[in-house]
Order: C-alpha cells, then structure tokens, then sequence
C-alpha cells in the first residue's frame, strides 16, 4: 500500500458506489492533495490530521452529496493550515471546487473564542456564501458535526465555547434547512458537553426502560402493520426514540417530568401517496384513542424548512401515549436530509419546476440578509437564529389564506413585519377571526390575522412595540425605522439612557473626562461623533448593557490616571432651536414649545422626551409636569432645557381678561394693545351667566417681562377687572 492509502479505504467503496470512475478518480486525486497538504500535522487526538477531511467527506457521502462537494470537504482546510492558496485548488480542481473551498475557508479564520461581533460577521459571511451556493453550509454543517464528535480532546473551556456555538448557531441552521438527523445530533452533543449531569440523567432513564422500550414499540410497530396494510399493503411501519435534547427541552426548559412527556415514542408509517396518508391516518384513529389538541396537519401547512407529514398522538392499551407520523417516501427523505436532498433540483437533475423548492428553502437566508443590511448590524443574525430558529411554530392565515409561520409566542406585530416592513410601519391595531385584539395578543395555531393600517403621513412604530414583539425580525425593522425617521429623537433617547446608566453606576466624570470617554466609546463602536453614538444607543443599534463592562474599564483608566489619555471630541457649536431653546447635551434637536402651558422666555423651563416629536418643552409649574420628576413614571425622559439668552424671538402666549359688558371695551383693548406695539394673532369672545364677559387673547411678546408689562397695561384698561395667563389654545 502507497503512504496514506490506508486512510482513504473508508471512503474507496462508497466513492465508487456513488460516482463515475471520472469523479472517483478526482476524489481520490483530492485525498492525495490533501494528505500530502496535512502530512506531519496532528489533531488534539494525536491522530493524523487527514482523518478530519476525510470523516468530513464521508458524512457528505451519507447526504448523497456531488463529487465537487465531497473534493471540497476533503481540501477545505488546505487554504487555511497549509501553504497551498485557492488559486493552487482552483488550478488543480477547478472553479467549482474552489469557490466552495474558499467559502468554508472564509467562516474558519475567527477563532471560536472570538467576540460577538467577531462571530456576527462570521454568520453573516456564511449566510452570503449560502447564497452563491447551498453546498457550502452543507460541508460546514459536516465539518462541525464531526468537530463535536471529537471534541473531547480540547480544552474544557474550549469545548463549552464550541458546544455553545453550536446550540445556538449550527443546530438551528441545520434545522432550519432540514436536516434533522445533523440537528439531532448536533444538539445532543453540545448538551452533553453543556449541562452533562442532565445529559446523563436522561440517558438513564432511557436505558431503565429500554427493554421495556423495545417491546413496546414493537408490539404497537405489529400492530398498526397488520391494520394498515390491510389498506397501504407497502406501507413501511419504523419506531423512533425522541433525541435526548428534545427530551431535554421539555424538562429543564418546560418544567415536565420525564413521564409526562407524550411523544418519547413515535412510529413512523412511510406510504407512497399522499392520500394513503390521510387513509392511515383514518386507520390509526379508528384502532386508539387520539389526545386532544395533539393532530398536527403539516402536509397541508408545510414547515418553513419544507417539512411535511402527518402528526397524532394517542394512546395505547398500555396506558402509554405515543405519536404517529405519516409522510410520503418524498417527504421522508426530506425530512431526514432537508434541503440537501433537494439541492440537485437547481442544477436540473430532475423537474425544472423542483427549483422552486430549494430557493423556497433558502428564501429566509436572503430575508435576514435583506433586513440585516437595512438595520446595519450584523448582531441581529446572530439574534434572530438564536431566538426566532429554535421555538416552536405557529400557524396563521392572512385573509387570503396564505399560510404564515412564525415563533411561538409571536403577536399581531410581529406578523404584520412577516408580512413586509410597510405593513408593520403603518399598522394601527389588527383583527383575530374578525375580532378586535390588542397589539400584545399572543397569536394561536389556525386564526385569521388581519392587518389595519393607517396612511396617515409620518405614521410610525411605538418604541413600547420593541417590549412586545416575540421576533428579532420584528424587532430589527422597527429600530431601522426609528434610525431613519427620528434621528433627532433617538439621540435625546440614547443621551438620556446613556446618561441614567452613569448615575447608576456612580461614575462622576468632569467635562473633559466624559467628553475623552465618549470619543473612547464612538472609536470602539465605530460611530463618527457622539450624536450618532447616542442615536445609535436611541433606536437600539447599540446595547448599552452589553457594552457596559467596555465603559466600566474606561471610567477606571480616566480615574486612574486623572486627566483623559485620550483625544477629545471636537465639540460642536450648540444649535438653538426654532423655538429659541437649548437643550442641555443635544445639538441639531426638535424642540416644540408645548401647547397646554406655552411657555416663553423667562419662564422656568423643562423637556420632555416625546415619542416622535422630539423634545416638548413646558413651564416647571404646568400641570402636566411632575412636582418631583424623579418620582414620574419615566425619569429619564425628563431633561433640562434653557432659553437661548442670545437669541432674541417672538413668542405667542396666551392671555385671559375678566371684562365688563359694554359697547367700547373690545375697542379699549385693541388701543391699548396698539398703544405699546403689541400684534395680536387671535381673539374671542364668550359672555358668562353673571352678566360679565371673557375674552382670550394671543399676543406676541419677547420674554416674561414684556408679557408683564403688556398684563399691566391691559389691567388698566377700562371695563377691565382681571388679566391672567391662559394656557389654552385660541
């Protein structure tokens, strides 16, 4: 035997099997490349690297992979850990296989200690590559599966890193695409290096019953092979055990216990059409007694990731309950290998028309990717795998009757961004079979969601909606909208949060301390200036809770050293608003002068941080101000405001006389006003039940002071007995 041929005879039948001699041949060349690429390199096990591509490539083999895909694994670490480039693999084994290699290569160069960020743009690269090319997550799911096989042999923390990235990450990808078996294991693995007590808890109980176990199943297994095939005479009866996560999931996350877990059991009936299934199903019903609320149709209504078949759950004699799942031979095998037994669809291997179904498949990669780009932030791949991938599915229908999937536990909000971002933007409140329902209402299996919409212009998503949305995908696209349309209040917002945090944490920083921290803070977080470090933190582009401990060691660095280390941030010039008024911290903000007090210069002053319209200003006394603001609902939206001394502006305010009745009054008034050069912009009248009449009046002044001087001019006026300031609108 040649040096290395010895590590490639477990593949040699299967290759030949599977391929012509042309590709045989190729793959064969590829192992050689690679021996030669890994020769002298070890893994942590101390056995020869070359056993990794070549596991690699066998697990493809199972999946009825190509031979450019099986080439690839067997080469995909040879531009990474040895001296040979793509343009050598391109060369050797052409374009094909080089862009493949290149793509798994790609997601390999960051560590798995890696920051999030890190990681974020690792997924991101990975889901673009998905994209040109369905074969690369496919060999990364491979190459991942056969590292947490072996991962024993790395160091602890290590290992726990890995496993954890694969529960969140790999597991739900492979999910997501199908491949239920690479799922499967990929969770039972990472669990067993995460929590090995429970892991190991579970086990046991499977095993006390494990004699008890096979005869159960085979008794049900004889059972329903006699009934059914009595109607489906090929009908093929199998028994499965639920993977020890699934099981996992529902005790430790679930709170059950191990016996109330109905669908440990299952038997698994495949037939050739899809009305034999439904025909089973009538058989399997008629022979137990079904659990209410446990049919699932997922023929009619497919899963996302194309998963098709029938579920019940039922009863036995034993008192045991167990599921049925009836599918098609079709849908059996996409339910074990998911998009990778579809794959050759695209390349016209079958029925042009099955394209279709594999760009349905990955149809989710280009939606995250589309909404990822919109909100600018690579982290909400990683949060919308790790949230909106692994929870179990609703079932919904538009009024048309198209089918929506989404998380458990979704809202009529997080539907209406399924459907598109406009829709989302512009809802107003939403109907459940016809009914009237709060914008928290938890959606259930089968209801009909209707979305109402205003098209009122500047109609927009309440911040509170990011408390109640289930979804990341709802919550990424209402922070792209708060980025876009409220600039000016997402920086109020993100000061004011920025700002609380500090005082919490007790950090007292001077002027040039704070000013050094925030141009620390916008480098880090790649922001141009601390307004959009603010407005980033406003619309939620930016966690302050997870960048807190960046900030804390920062604070330390100032207090240690006592003067900032750091270059300051240019300061800007402050931007007074057309209201004359200067918000303490803020440049470029929308302020308005409130209407229920309408306060102008000389008054005592305080902002308010409104939902989409900036900064409300008000008089300190108004009524709708707190007396303590710290004890309002919202400090924090509470903020200090002054007048612009040098600005000089008019202001309107409003003015209410007492006034006798008579023919010359209203004359008096206007000469009065006329008198000091007073402009009026609105006036009316009303008489009272005690023969007396009210007149509000607008006039235009500069500060308090004018606004005195005209009150005591009008006092004196006569057929005048009373002027005081009115906070109402004319």
């Amino acid at each position: 035997m040649t040096d290395g041929s010895v590590y490639y005879e477990p593949l040699e039948k299967s290759v030949r099997e599977a391929f012509s001699p042309e590709d045989a041949a190729r793959v064969r060349d590829a192992f050689f490349f690679a021996y030669e690429a890994h020769n002298g390199q070890l893994r942590r096990s101390g056995e020869a690297y070359i056993i990794h591509p070549v596991a690699v490539a066998k697990i493809l083999l199972d999946f009825g992979m190509d031979a450019p895909s099986v080439i690839a694994a067997l080469l995909h670490d040879v531009v990474e850990d040895t001296p040979v480039t793509a343009e050598d693999v391109k060369k050797r084994f052409g374009a094909d296989v080089a862009l493949l290699v290149e793509g798994v290569t790609k997601l390999g160069k960051v560590p798995l200690q890696s920051r999030e960020e890190q990681q974020a743009e690792n997924l991101r690269k990975l889901l673009l590559a998905m994209c040109e090319d369905i074969r690369v997550i496919i060999i990364k799911l491979a190459d991942r599966l056969h590292n947490m096989r072996t991962l024993s042999f790395v160091p602890e923390q290590k290992r726990r890193d890995t496993a954890r990235e694969t529960i969140e990450i790999y597991a739900p990808i492979a999910h997501r695409l199908g491949i239920r078996p690479v799922k499967e294991e990929l969770e039972d693995l990472a669990i067993s290096y995460l929590d090995p007590v429970a892991y190991a808890e579970i086990e046991r109980n499977l095993e006390e019953q494990g004699t008890q176990r096979k005869e159960f199943l085979d008794a049900i297994k004889a059972r329903i092979g006699e009934r059914v095939r009595a109607y489906v005479p090929d009908a093929v009866i199998e028994g499965r055990i639920k993977s020890v996560h699934g099981i996992y999931r529902k005790m430790y996350m679930q709170g059950k216990t191990f016996e109330q877990i109905y669908d440990i059991y299952a038997v698994r009936i495949i037939v050739n059409t899809v009305s034999d299934c439904y025909n089973c199903l009538g058989v399997i019903h008629d022979m137990y007694n079904p659990l209410q609320g446990r049919f699932k149709d997922y023929i009619s209504t497919p899963k996302p990731n194309m998963y098709q078949s029938l579920h019940t759950t039922l009863i036995g004699r034993e008192g045991i309950p167990f599921e049925v799942q009836i599918r098609t031979h079709e849908m059996h095998k996409t339910a074990e290998y998911g998009i990778a037994a579809h794959w050759k669809y695209k390349l016209g291997v079958k029925d042009p028309s099955d394209a279709n179904r594999i760009e349905k498949g990955i149809g989710w990669v280009r939606h995250l990717l589309e909404a990822q780009s919109e909100s600018g932030q690579a982290a909400d791949l990683l949060d919308t795998i790790k949230n909106d991938f692994v929870s179990d599915e609703v079932f919904v229908f538009t009024p048309k009757g198209d089918v929506v999937c989404l998380p458990a536990g979704a809202t009529v909000i997080d539907f209406a961004y399924s459907i598109h971002s406009a829709v989302g933007n512009k809802m107003v409140g939403a109907k459940v079979d016809k009914r009237i329902v709060p914008l928290d209402y938890r959606l259930k299996n089968g209801e009909i969601v209707e979305v109402l919409t205003s098209q009122q212009p500047g109609k927009g998503p309440s911040r509170d909606w990011l408390k109640i949305v289930a979804t990341n995908e709802a919550r990424t696209k209402i922070r792209t909208w708060f980025k876009k349309e409220r600039r000016e209040e997402n920086i109020a917002e993100g000061r004011a949060e920025y700002e609380r945090e500090l005082r919490r944490n007790n950090f007292s920083l001077t002027e040039s301390q704070s000013e050094a921290l925030l141009a620390v803070l916008c480098e880090k977080q790649k922001q141009p200036s601390a307004d959009d470090f603010f407005a980033a933190l406003g619309y939620g582009g930016i966690v302050l809770s997870k960048i807190m401990p960046q900030i804390r060691d920062e604070y330390n660095k100032l207090i240690a050293a006592g003067q900032p280390a750091q270059p300051k941030l240019a300061k800007k010039a402050k931007t007074v608003s057309s209201e004359g008024v200067v918000v303490e911290g803020i440049d470029n903000c929308l302020v308005k002068l409130s209407r229920c007090c309408k306060p102008i210069p000389g008054d005592e002053i305080v902002g308010f941080i409104t939902r989409g319209h900036g900064v409300s200003v008000h008089k300190r006394d108004c009524p709708n101000v707190p007396k303590v603001l710290a004890a309002a609902p919202e400090p924090e939206r509470w903020i200090r405001v002054f007048w612009n001394s040098e600005e000089r502006q008019s202001f309107f305010a409003s003015l209410l006389l007492t006034c006798l009745s008579g023919s010359t009054v209203m004359n008096d008034i206007f000469t009065a006003l006329n008198s000091i050069h007073v402009a009026v912009s609105a006036i009316n009248t009303r008489d009272t039940k005690d023969g007396r009449m009210l007149v509000n009046v607008s006039v235009e002044v500069s500060s308090v002071e004018h606004l005195r001087s005209v009150i005591a001019k009008l006092a004196k006026t006569p057929g005048v007995t009373n002027v005081e300031r009115s906070g109402s609108d004319i």
